[in-house]
């Protein structure tokens, strides 16, 4: 079965948020991974980094798997009724719908959160109530065709949710074979609950821009 995967990239992306799906999408035999933008120029990720979409709005074939990456340029994507409404016909025609870290707020400004359990970064988490959604903290929640992952690095752990989904347990644990997937952080300092106060604020300080243009977007969460 030739499988089509559609992750969108845009300027200021994450790179990860990207990379981590991409490579255990493209790990499958015969898969097609298609990175999707207004054109193909090359944009510029969150790390200085230069990607290429290969799959522009207007080309882009239907999708089994349609996956909305995160990162600061999601900010105007909340804003961009041409990204948006792409978002929705793509949504409209593919067996599931997805995103990592902060691309659930795309997903959530295109309407297609509502009354769905989700999440996102967790810096971002408390947004998706204001746009319909029940916030739920956890590296991967499932709900119907809709997959949501938590910050960053959890893409790669959605990636692999979705292909065992898709074609079976024992193809997604040979793809994280292929990957060497075997997390062993040196710290644990990965989420809020485990970091120290000192390391929470230095991070809440590196973002807060970011935040604050989702304030302005969205409001203030409840």
């Amino acid at each position: 079965m030739t499988l089509s995967f559609g992750i969108l990239v845009f300027p200021n992306v994450q790179l990860l948020d990207v990379a981590g799906p991409n490579d255990a999408f493209a790990a499958v035999p015969g898969a097609k991974v298609h990175l999707i933008w207004k054109n193909c120029d090359p944009v510029t990720t969150t790390s200085g980094m230069e990607i290429r979409a290969n799959t522009t709005f207007s080309t882009c074939p239907d999708l089994d798997v349609l996956c909305i990456p995160g990162g600061g340029g999601v900010n105007p994507l909340l804003q961009d009724e041409e990204v948006l409404s792409f978002v929705r016909g793509a949504a409209a025609n593919a067996r599931y719908i997805t995103s990592v870290c902060t691309g659930s707020l795309v997903l959530g400004r295109a309407g297609l959160l509502k009354g769905k359990r989700a999440t996102s970064h967790w810096n971002a988490v408390d947004f998706l109530p204001q746009l319909g959604a029940i916030p739920v903290r956890e590296r991967v929640v499932k709900d119907g065709n809709l997959y949501t992952a938590g910050g960053i690095t959890s893409g790669i752990d959605f990636g692999l949710e979705i292909l065992a989904e898709l074609l079976g347990e024992e193809e997604a644990r040979t793809v994280q074979l292929a990957l060497e997937y075997a997390p062993a952080p040196p710290f644990s300092s990965g989420t809020p609950e485990e970091a120290t106060p000192q390391n929470l604020a230095e991070a809440r300080k590196r973002m807060a821009h970011s935040r604050q243009e989702r304030l302005e977007l969205l409001g203030e969460p409840a």
